[in-house]
């Protein structure tokens, strides 16, 4: 089975199954929370007693230039999906850079494992589906929090599925492989967000939500989000 199709169209479905649960409105962002909480805590619960000590225990076997190694190679792979989405976005000098960074650090840089691009000062972008979306005016829509992957919103979790095409996953045929190297860049992509638990405060759910759409409406607008204040 594709894991990243099993699981572009599970967020689709789920996103889906949330509509009944509107009438439930706990704010203007998070109508359905009411369903998304347990969902959360679920998430939660196997990030707590699987994934976390999974990323703990790569991160204590793990030298660190092994493990910086690893997490260039899996950006290096998201480049792709950069480019794609910079394309999409009519934004031709960030999609120079992204093709320079592939060119430069799957050559030079070894499949990726070294950043020469980095070092060269071609700053990686961070683009998907979803910001291309909101690029070309769609809105967000409701918050929704998704089975095993996360938080997103009604116009995110289906772009999941398109951004699966740019993934090298899709196109492998040993399942063996695929499903290793696929359970590594979770255990890696993990890993990279152990420090950042420090910084939660009050209400976990809340928190991580707010977090989440703010910093999403400051990737699609590249930054340039109003001051309210």
């Amino acid at each position: 089975m594709r894991w990243s199709h099993y699981f572009a169209q599970l967020s689709v479905c789920a996103t889906v199954l949330l509509a009944p649960f509107a009438a439930h409105a706990a704010s203007e962002d998070d109508p359905w929370e009411s369903i998304n909480r347990p969902i959360f805590t679920f998430n939660d619960t196997v990030d707590t007693y699987a994934l976390k000590p999974l990323a703990q225990g790569y991160e204590w076997i793990t030298p660190q230039f092994v493990e910086d190694g690893i997490h260039n190679f899996f950006r290096n792979i998201g480049d792709v999906g950069n480019l794609a989405n910079n394309v999409l976005q009519l934004k031709p000098h960030n999609a120079g850079v992204d093709t320079a960074r592939l060119l430069v650090n799957t050559t030079f840089g070894v499949l990726g494992f070294i950043d020469v691009g980095t070092k060269m000062g071609l700053q990686r972008s961070d683009e998907d589906f979803g910001q291309t979306l909101g690029y070309w005016g769609v809105g967000s829509g409701p918050y929704v929090m998704i089975p095993l992957l996360g938080p997103s919103t009604l116009r995110d979790a289906p772009s999941k599925y398109v951004d699966s095409y740019t993934q090298p996953y899709r196109y492998m045929d040993d399942v063996s492989l695929r499903n290793s190297v696929m359970g590594l860049g979770i255990v890696d992509t993990r890993a990279s967000l152990l420090d950042s638990e420090k910084l939660i405060t009050g209400d976990k759910y809340t928190f991580i939500r707010n977090a989440y759409l703010q910093n999403r409406e400051f990737k699609v607008k590249d930054g340039k989000v109003v001051d309210d204040f």
